[in-house]
């Protein structure tokens, strides 16, 4: 069996059983804009931790936590918080949303997440990314014009120490490994490691020809145009001689339910627009935003049944196995996170999971 094969095992993904479920955080500490006020870097930290924990509760299949460097975030330490979130947890799985593998060093990141899935007993999982803040270069000491092949090399070197445990290996942007042996191993036979995409297919191209799983954001857009993206990792896939249909897609996007979709939208509209003009300097236009509650958008907001039939759209069209709900960001109160998280667990996961499992018959 393949290592493609494999993971669909390794990652608990089993089709008879639905459409898998995950919150994620990005970390960010932001202040609610309808009150002004922001609770301390510690409740935050606590907060994830919370949502883990409710989470796991709730049915939902992973959790998984971002790393960032800069102001209004508290997850610059993500892998310590993970940590902190498998001993609190039984049976979720637990991740990175996505792992700046560009700066930073894949021997420290192996061994960081390989501990981490000795102390989760086997649960943890990895999505190596290449950040959309591009502060943290500077900040940690990297030349940012070497973007793209700081994390094509890092990522190469991450799969192999994954897959072996002595390496030899030399490239451009550190020092060469002579034989050298990079513990600890992890609980699992090896680490599952995804790589993170945006909405263009070139990077989902480089993910399929090497046969990783891949995690698909977006902020916006209509369902369909991300079809392309998709279909581009699973042709580059099949073009390797990896089979498609065993290498697990997600995605990932904001998630917000309320009785009506007008309300979702007041309700989180405030929380969009001041977190991104505070985080990437421009807000969200209201009009634009707005359409999110379209049965053809991407972005999940709406009342529960509205909710339940865009999921059920999407799998339609990507035939994904996983995904990823953003529910914290932009200073949202913790309680009302919580209440999502108890509303997506009771209304939206079984209702989606009922319809996306695929019968017996259709297995064989």
């Amino acid at each position: 069996m393949s290592e493609a094969m494999n993971m669909m095992d390794k990652l608990n993904i089993d089709p008879s059983e639905g459409l898998q479920f995950g919150v994620y955080s990005l970390g960010d500490h932001l202040p609610d804009p309808v009150t002004g006020t922001r609770v301390s870097a510690e409740e935050r930290i606590r907060e994830f931790i919370g949502y883990a924990e409710a989470a796991e509760a709730a049915g939902f299949d992973f959790f998984s936590l971002g790393e960032s460097h800069q102001e209004y975030f508290a997850s610059q330490a993500h892998a310590v918080i993970l940590g902190a979130i498998a001993q609190a947890t039984k049976s979720i799985r637990i991740g990175s949303t996505s792992t700046i593998l560009s700066t930073s060093d894949p021997v420290r990141v192996f061994e960081n997440f390989a501990t981490l899935d000795l102390i989760s007993g086997g649960r943890a999982e990895l999505v190596a990314g290449r950040a959309s803040r591009v502060g943290l270069f500077e900040l940690l000491g990297y030349d940012l014009r070497d973007y793209e092949e700081l994390f094509e090399e890092k990522f190469d070197l991450l799969q192999k120490i994954n897959q072996d445990r002595h390496i030899t290996w030399s490239g451009q942007f550190r020092a060469p490994l002579n034989n050298a042996e990079v513990l600890p191993r992890p609980a699992q036979e090896s680490l599952p490691i995804w790589r993170a995409v945006g909405g263009a297919p070139a990077s989902a191209i480089k993910a399929g020809l090497a046969g990783v799983p891949m995690v698909m954001a977006h902020l916006g857009g209509t369902t369909s145009v991300f079809k392309s993206t998709v279909d581009a990792y699973r042709q580059a896939a099949r073009h390797q001689g990896y089979d498609p249909a065993a290498l697990p897609v997600a995605t990932a996007g904001f998630l917000y339910t309320a009785p009506t979709s007008q309300e979702a939208l007041k309700d989180l509209y405030p929380h969009v627009n001041d977190g991104m003009k505070r985080v990437n300097g421009q807000g969200m236009p209201k009009q634009l935003f707005a359409q999110s509650v379209d049965p053809a958008s991407i972005v999940n907001i709406g009342s529960p049944q509205q909710v339940i039939e865009k999921i059920l759209h999407q799998h339609e069209v990507f035939g994904h196995q996983r995904y990823l709900a953003q529910i914290d960001f932009g200073g949202m109160p913790y309680d009302k996170v919580m209440k999502q998280i108890e509303t997506i667990g009771s209304e939206i996961i079984p209702a989606a999971k009922k319809y996306t499992a695929t019968k017996t018959e259709e297995l064989n």
